[in-house]
C-alpha cells in the first residue's frame, strides 16, 4: 500500500481534476443545448471517488447511479466517447442511446447504470457469485447515493453477499442529499456503514474531503472482499450543486453550501501536494491547463460528431432477426384496412 507516496497523491489529484473539469464541460454542453435529454446530474464535490476506483483492479466490475460520470472517468473511460454519449451521438459508448445517466461499457467492467434508486445494487451480487464460482479474485462494486440507503433491495443484497461470502463492495457516496431531502431527515442513524456491519460486512466511513483516506480504507475493504469478506464504504462528501442541472437547491441556504464546499477533495489534495513540496503550484497549473485542453477538445468532438441515423433506433434493442417495429401510422393503417 502506497498511501502518502508522491506518485499516488499526484495520480489521484490528476484523476480528480479530470473528473471536475469533465463535469464542468458537461455543464457547458447542457447550457449550449447540445446534450441529449433534459436531465443532467453532476458529481462535482464527489471527486474523491477516485480513491475507491484506484483500489479496483483490471477485471473488476461495477454499477453506477444517477451521477456516474466521475466513476467512469476514474475507471479509464475515453472523455470523447463519454461526451459524445451525453450529446446523443453515434460514436458514444452506447451509440447515443444511453445519454448522461445510462452509459455502460463491459470493456470497462461497467455493468450498467440505473435510474431506479438502488436499482443497480443487486446486479453486483450476481457478478460476485459468478466470480466466486469461477474461482476468480475479481470484485464487483455497487456505487450509489445516500438516497438509496433506505431501499430494501440494499439490505437484501448485503445479506446475500455476507451469507454467501461474495467478493462484493457496496460504496455509498453520501453527498448529504437524496434529491431535496437531507440525510438526517431520512435516516435516524446517519452512520450508514453501521448497518452493513450488522449484516456481517466489513464497514467503514471515510471523509470524502481526503482522497488519501478514501484510498487507504478502500484498499483494506477490497482486500477483504477478494478473500470472501464483502465490504461497505460510506464516503461522506457534499453535493456542490442541486440534484439535477435545473435544480437551484432552494432547500438549503448559502451558509450551509459554503461550509459544505470546504470538503472539496480536489482543493485539499492540491494543498497537500504544495505543502509537502511534492510539486509546486506552477506545475499543478500546467497540469490543470492540460486537462482543460483535453476536456475542451472532448466538447468540440461531441458537437462535431455524427448523430445516429434513424435506422439505428432499434439496434441493440431487439435480438438479431427480430422484425423491426412498424411506424405507428403504418400500423394503424394496417389495422384500419383489415377492419373494413
Amino acid at each position: 500500500m502506497t498511501i502518502g507516496s508522491n506518485k499516488l497523491l499526484l495520480d489521484l489529484y490528476r484523476t480528480m481534476r479530470r473528473i471536475r473539469t469533465f463535469e464542468e464541460r458537461v455543464n457547458e454542453l447542457f447550457v449550449r443545448g447540445q446534450t441529449a435529454g433534459s436531465m443532467l446530474h453532476m458529481s462535482i464535490g464527489e471527486e474523491a471517488i477516485a480513491g475507491v476506483c484506484q483500489a479496483m483492479e483490471q477485471g473488476d466490475s461495477f454499477t453506477t447511479h444517477h451521477r456516474g460520470h466521475g466513476i467512469f472517468i476514474a475507471r479509464g473511460a475515453d472523455p470523447n466517447r463519454m461526451m459524445s454519449e451525453i450529446a446523443g451521438k453515434s460514436d458514444g459508448y452506447c451509440s447515443g442511446k444511453g445519454g448522461s445517466m445510462h452509459i455502460a461499457d463491459m470493456g470497462l467492467g461497467a455493468l450498467g447504470a440505473n435510474a431506479i434508486v438502488g436499482g443497480g445494487i443487486p446486479h453486483v451480487v450476481g457478478a460476485g457469485m459468478s466470480y466466486r464460482n469461477r474461482g476468480l479474485k475479481n470484485v464487483s462494486v455497487a456505487f450509489f447515493g445516500d438516497g438509496a440507503s433506505q431501499q430494501g433491495v440494499l439490505y437484501e443484497a448485503m445479506n446475500m453477499a455476507a451469507l454467501w461470502k461474495l467478493p462484493v463492495v457496496f460504496c455509498c457516496i453520501n453527498n448529504q442529499y437524496g434529491m431535496g431531502t437531507r440525510i438526517d431527515r431520512a435516516a435516524a442513524n446517519t452512520n450508514l456503514h453501521e448497518r452493513a456491519i450488522a449484516f456481517g460486512l466489513n464497514g467503514v466511513s471515510v471523509d470524502g474531503g481526503d482522497v488519501e483516506e478514501v484510498h487507504e480504507a478502500s484498499e483494506r475493504i477490497f482486500n477483504g472482499a477478494r478473500n470472501g469478506k464483502p465490504g461497505f464504504i460510506a464516503m461522506t462528501c457534499y453535493r456542490f450543486f442541486g440534484h439535477a442541472r435545473l435544480d437551484k437547491s432552494p432547500y438549503r441556504d448559502e451558509a450551509e453550501e459554503l461550509e459544505g464546499r470546504k470538503r472539496d477533495a480536489l482543493a485539499n489534495a492540491r494543498g497537500k501536494l504544495v505543502d509537502r513540496k511534492i510539486v509546486d503550484a506552477a506545475n499543478l497549473d500546467a497540469l490543470d491547463d492540460s486537462v482543460t485542453k483535453e476536456m475542451n477538445a472532448a466538447v468540440e468532438h461531441a458537437i462535431a460528431a455524427q448523430s445516429p441515423d434513424q435506422d439505428s433506433m432499434f439496434r441493440d434493442v431487439y435480438a438479431d432477426g427480430e422484425p423491426r417495429p412498424r411506424p405507428l401510422r403504418q400500423h394503424l393503417s394496417m389495422i384500419l384496412g383489415e377492419s373494413r
